[in-house]
């Protein structure tokens, strides 16, 4: 069990296997340290996943409290930042389980047309589907930023936890307790919603 803060050292950790054993041994300012340099990168996390600030901010308080609470079995086996970002991403999902439940916006309009032979009304061939891929172009970050978070929920927390996340479908199925095919079906729609979104921007970009 984590011991509380012992009173503050002075001086910053710059290295980080340091800042781990100062919080391992409940340094005060390595835990200060920790918060201040992570608040920001987790609360965009937080945002991804829940509309609401008030909501976000909550999960983030949360996930640095849980982290608190297991520095003493963190074993370094990736970065800090790697395993605060997974205890976010964790705290998020807790969030959406247990808060009260609205009924699930319709993603139908946000879908591209279909022919009667099941064909795309307007194919668009050669453009690139998934969300980790379109996130790498720094001109279009903002943009695809915006339209997964227009997304339904349900469709877009499949869309984060698969192309973002790296979880893989078992993995999504159990944390958000639906059907692995709930997760693949949610998946290739959201992937369907936001390419029909995001295409007439590249469109215009390649023109």
């Amino acid at each position: 069990m984590a011991r509380p803060p012992t009173h503050p050292t002075r001086g910053a950790f710059e290295d980080e296997a340091e800042l781990i054993a100062a919080l391992q041994r409940g340094d005060a300012v390595a835990f200060e340290q920790l918060v201040r340099e992570n608040t920001g990168r987790m609360l965009s996390v937080g945002r991804r996943y829940l509309r609401n600030e008030d909501d976000a901010q909550e999960a983030v308080q949360e996930a640095f409290l849980s982290a608190f609470k297991a520095i003493e079995r963190f074993e370094g086996g990736s970065l800090l930042s790697t395993w605060l970002h997974r205890i976010v991403v964790n705290a998020c999902l807790m969030k959406l389980r247990t808060r009260r439940r609205k009924p699930e916006e319709s993603i139908e309009d946000q879908l591209p047309g279909f022919l009667e032979d099941g064909h795309l009304t307007e194919p668009t061939p050669g453009w690139r589907a998934r969300a980790d891929d379109l996130l790498e172009s720094g001109e279009s970050r903002k943009l695809v930023r915006e339209r997964i978070e227009a997304l339904p929920e349900g469709h877009r927390t499949v869309l984060l936890l698969r192309d973002i996340e790296g979880y893989d479908t078992e993995q999504a199925a159990k944390e958000l307790g639906i059907s692995p095919g709930a997760v693949k079906t949610r998946l290739h729609r959201a992937r369907l919603a936001l390419r029909e979104q995001l295409e007439p921007h590249f469109r215009r970009s390649e023109s």
